[in-house]
């Protein structure tokens, strides 16, 4: 299938439908169900992982114990820890999936080899890797620099789906709040509506 890798690339990217095929079967499909762990804290990170369909989650526990998300993963995003996968270190972050899907994975041998074999690839992975470095600075700044109401008011605007398939606990964790006062927030919000 994978509609939606071929979408992503081809936003991106001009490319044969040769060589649409070459990538396309170089990656690993794997069909995932709800709360399955596609990598564990303390584990290296083995692969690249597109989402066909479905949603994923990364994150990271404290001493505490408390849940940090740091990046949702809908259809047609890549998710990964990066640091490990290229560095070959224990991940700090476990990646879970939210809902049951499909996924696309990628070895860094295999992106290696992608790269030499399709010459436009090289382009599509430094705009994916621009465009999560701009996403990121955006979020730093959002957490930063707003209320929670303004930061839960930026991701209704920026993934309003997100809101009805993640758990508040998850919003709240990826807001940097307590689900408490996301529960405060989201009713304050829907008061003036």
């Amino acid at each position: 299938m994978q509609i939606e890798l071929e979408k992503s690339i081809r936003s991106r990217i001009k490319v044969s439908d040769e060589d649409f095929e070459v990538i396309r079967k170089k990656l690993i499909p794997k069909k995932v169900r709800k709360r399955q762990f596609l990598l564990n804290a303390g584990d290296v990170c083995e692969y690249m992982i597109f989402v066909e369909r479905g949603l994923l989650r990364s994150f990271s526990d404290d001493k505490d114990g408390s849940e940090h998300t740091m990046q949702f993963a809908p259809e047609g995003w890549w998710i990964s820890d990066m640091a490990s996968l290229f560095s070959r270190e224990p991940s700090k972050f476990n990646i879970e999936a939210l809902e049951e899907g499909e996924l696309l994975l990628m070895s860094k041998q295999v992106m290696d080899e992608l790269m030499d074999r399709v010459p436009q690839l090289p382009r599509y992975f430094l705009n994916l890797m621009e465009n999560h470095i701009i996403a990121l600075q955006r979020r730093i700044n959002v957490v930063q620099s707003m209320s929670a109401e303004e930061t839960y008011l930026k991701l209704m605007e920026i993934k309003p789906d997100l809101i009805n398939r993640a758990s508040l606990q998850h919003i709240a964790s990826y807001l940097g709040i307590t689900p408490e006062t996301l529960s405060r927030v989201r009713k304050q919000v829907s008061s003036r509506k």
